[in-house]
């Protein structure tokens, strides 16, 4: 607030102002000492060089803001070094204010403020001063600019514009912790005076922060302070300027403080054991329950891992992420007759710990989780239990025993199990198997070539329940003996030239043998000596299983013998040794100089020659050009297809004629064939119908009944709706008789006008009556082509003679 001060202390500051003020010359100007006649300026002359002082003088101006005197408001006076109290000289002003706000007393030179001003709307005025002759109003100096500054008063509070404010501080903070900075504005002028220099206090809230006095910036005032106590804090911060003395604006703004979660509380399970039972069949990971530690801290701060320190083999926990809980369940198979009660320990341990509060204690806590285990009846084990493998003789005579097959009731009651061997794994019924004892015999020969592994499946039951059933797979290998001689890998055939020499190797022959003895296959070949063939070849082992067949003699002649068959003799190493006798094939060609296979009497030996490679590509550019042929023939019959199919289409759409010529009316008879609109209602197709009357006739047929039967025969007919429907029955029966008809509904059309309407016309022609009271004459001054309506029109003729 502003006090109302009187005009007296304004006087007086206003002098106090003139007393401290400085005097400035605006202006110096260096001006020669003379003008020619014509007022042309002389030539500058070192000699006639004289220095005039001109310029303005005055006070440095200020005014007080918010002056509310009744009188205006002093602000200084403008004054030239040229005015010599003589009263010739004139004062003006002009620029920011001049004439409004300022004014000039024109013969002192004295300027007051008329208005009201305000420093923080606007803190200086520029205007410009004039020094003219009074009664030539001839400029003495040249115009000046000058300031005049408002001063300063502590009219505006100090105002938080960013408020209110929003802080937060972690809890447990120090002392003197910084949580946030308030800063208040004053409009006031900072470099004069006091009136802009705020201090900061506090409120409400002073027990538990602190604002520093000169910056704002709050700070914790205790070391205790706790989130799950109090989460949040409600401060109101005082700013006042004048430096907090006395007299000062203040203004105030509300700080809420949040109190941020550290992780300073431990979890702690609401019990120190919890019980839970399960049944010893209770598949691995079958949760057994759930348990959960609480944390009074929020966010990650309860994130917490759980774990199992004891019965850690049997059992394992894991955590819910969504609801914080620890699962616990079965890591292993549970037994009720090796154990009926587990005592777990569970753990909870918080997963970011900060090290600031390890001193608090322990973040962790333990409960235990008792596990009570069922008994239930159990199906029989096997021993072992991922089953067996057995091996047997192929050799291995009916009844032979293969191996035995243990299982036992693993319940307290220890119950006989009895065996048997699932029947979809041996149709053949191979096998047997003793019910009591489990003994596996053989039922059949066996054969290893045919099947070398044989996989069964034994059951075993109890024997007062057969609902208790478990199952093992047996594997039985059946091992080999020597009862397959060797035989050659394929029917060998081979071809010679007939000037071949004597130790070319022919060919070379493997052999193949349906036995796998333990050692290996060994083979060993000749050439009976009996044989015909032998003296012409000779067989060399390799040595390696194989053998090679070289020729004996030179110059076959293939007109003598084309063919040669030779009898190879292969035995393998036993025990017992096996033998078996193939035939080679060796056929007699003639060749060309290089060695080349050209002919060969047996028909699977003649060889072509090769294509060349210009004949290859010969062959695929002509492939290639009668593909290309069938593509484009292909082509064009589609393109004729299409052509032919657009014209069906093109014949099959409606064809709309436009006509723009209107005509001459009922009298142009000469354009127009008026015969087809005045039999209308001569329906052709109709008349050759046999069943009934001539329903497209019916018109003419009314019309004549009209003429004939005067006024009462046409109210009959118009009152008769029978013939109406008659009519539309008689065209649904048309129309459901004719086969071009398409097979469903469709929109009927029935060119049958009838009798006429009750109702009154609607058309202008009506008026044509003795009764109408409109005059019409004026359609004869429309021209000829209204002359034959203005002719219906004209007044005192009859219907007959109009028309």
């Amino acid at each position: 607030m502003v006090p109302l001060w009187t005009a007296g202390p304004w006087t007086l500051l206003a002098a106090l102002g003139l007393l401290s003020c400085c005097c400035f010359k605006w202006s110096e100007a260096s001006r020669t000492s003379g003008t020619n006649s014509g007022g042309s300026e002389q030539q500058e002359e070192p000699s006639s060089l004289e220095r005039v002082k001109r310029g303005w003088v005055w006070n440095q101006f200020f005014v007080v803001e918010e002056y509310t005197g009744t009188e205006p408001l002093y602000v200084g006076k403008i004054h030239t070094d040229s005015d010599e109290g003589e009263g010739n000289i004139k004062y003006t002003i002009s620029g920011e204010g001049a004439g409004s706000i300022f004014i000039i007393d024109e013969l002192t030179g004295d300027i007051h403020a008329t208005e009201r001003l305000d420093r923080e709307e606007k803190a200086f005025y520029t205007l410009r001063a004039q020094a003219r002759d009074l009664l030539t109003n001839a400029p003495l100096e040249p115009e000046s600019e000058f300031v005049i500054k408002v001063q300063d008063i502590n009219d505006s509070e100090p105002q938080f514009l960013e408020g209110p404010y929003i802080g937060s501080v972690a809890e447990l903070s120090p002392t003197g912790t910084s949580v946030m900075k308030v800063t208040a504005s004053d409009a006031d002028d900072p470099t004069y005076g006091s009136s802009a220099r705020v201090v900061y206090s506090v409120l409400d809230g002073e027990k538990f922060f602190t604002v520093d006095r000169h910056t704002g910036i709050i700070m914790t005032a205790v070391a205790d302070l706790d989130r799950e106590t109090q989460d949040r804090y409600e401060l109101v911060v005082k700013a006042t300027d004048m430096a907090g003395q006395m007299g000062g604006l203040s203004g105030s703004t509300t700080v809420t403080i949040v109190i941020t979660d550290v992780n300073d509380n431990p979890p702690r399970f609401p019990q120190k054991m919890y019980q839970f039972s399960v049944s010893e069949g209770a598949a691995v990971g079958t949760p057994v329950g759930r348990v959960i530690a609480t944390d009074a801290d929020m966010g990650e701060n309860t994130d917490m891992s759980y774990l199992i320190i004891d019965e850690g083999d049997l059992f394992k926990v894991t955590t819910d992420v969504e609801t914080q809980e620890a699962v616990v369940s079965i890591k292993k198979p549970l037994n009720f007759e090796s154990k009926r009660i587990h005592s777990v320990i569970v753990e909870a341990v918080n997963k970011h710990v900060d090290s600031r509060f390890v001193d608090l204690g322990s973040f962790r806590d333990q409960t235990i989780v008792k596990v009570t285990v069922w008994d239930i009846d159990e199906p029989p084990i096997f021993l072992p239990a991922e089953g067996a493998v057995m091996e047997v003789q192929e050799d291995a005579k009916v009844g032979s025993l293969i191996g035995v097959v243990t299982a036992r009731d693993p319940d307290v009651m220890n119950k006989p199990v009895r065996f048997s061997i699932d029947p979809t794994t041996d149709q053949d019924m191979i096998f047997h198997i003793d019910a009591e004892s489990g003994a596996i015999t053989l039922g059949k020969i066996l054969d290893r070539e045919t099947a070398g592994w044989h996989n069964i499946t034994v059951k075993a039951v109890e024997a007062d329940n057969h609902t208790m059933a478990s199952f093992s797979a047996i594997s039985i290998r059946i091992l080999d003996v020597n009862d397959n001689p060797p035989e050659l890998a394929t029917p060998y055939e081979a071809a010679i030239c007939e000037d071949a020499k004597p130790g070319q190797l022919i060919h070379t022959i493997s052999v193949v043998d349906r036995d796998e003895p333990q050692a290996g296959h060994r083979f060993f070949f000749t050439l009976p000596s009996e044989a015909a063939s032998s003296r012409h070849f000779t067989l060399w082992d390799v040595k390696d299983n194989t053998a090679g067949i070289r020729t004996q003699k030179s110059s076959f002649n293939r007109h003598e013998q084309n063919v040669y068959f030779l009898p190879i003799l292969v035995v393998d190493s036993g025990p017992p040794s096996l033998s078996s006798t193939g035939t080679l094939t060796i056929h007699v060609c003639g060749c060309d100089t290089e060695g080349a296979i050209q002919t060969c009497n047996a028909t699977a030996y003649v060889m072509s020659a090769a294509l060349s490679p210009g004949a290859l590509i010969a062959l695929l550019v002509c492939m290639l050009i009668l593909i290309v042929l069938v593509l484009l023939i292909l082509t064009l019959k589609r393109h004729r297809k299409g052509q032919r199919m657009a014209e069906d289409e093109e014949d099959m759409r409606d064809n709309v004629i436009k006509y723009n010529d209107e005509g001459g009316g009922e009298q142009d008879t000469q354009a127009y064939d008026m015969s087809a609109l005045r039999n209308l209602y001569d329906f052709p197709e109709a008349k050759s119908c046999d069943s009934g009357p001539d329903i497209r006739s019916l018109p003419q047929w009314i019309q004549a009944n009209r003429v004939g039967g005067g006024v009462d025969g046409a109210m009959a007919a118009a009152t008769d709706f029978s013939l109406f429907k008659g009519y539309i029955r008689k065209k649904v029966e048309q129309a459901d008789a004719d086969l071009s008809v398409p097979p469903y509904d469709s929109f009927q059309t029935y060119a049958f006008e009838g009798t006429s309407s009750p109702a009154l016309s609607l058309s202008s022609i009506h008026t044509l009556s003795t009764t109408s009271e409109l005059d019409f004459s004026y359609l004869s001054d429309w021209g000829p082509r209204f002359r034959q309506l203005a002719g219906y029109y004209a007044p005192g003729k009859t219907e007959e003679e109009a028309s």
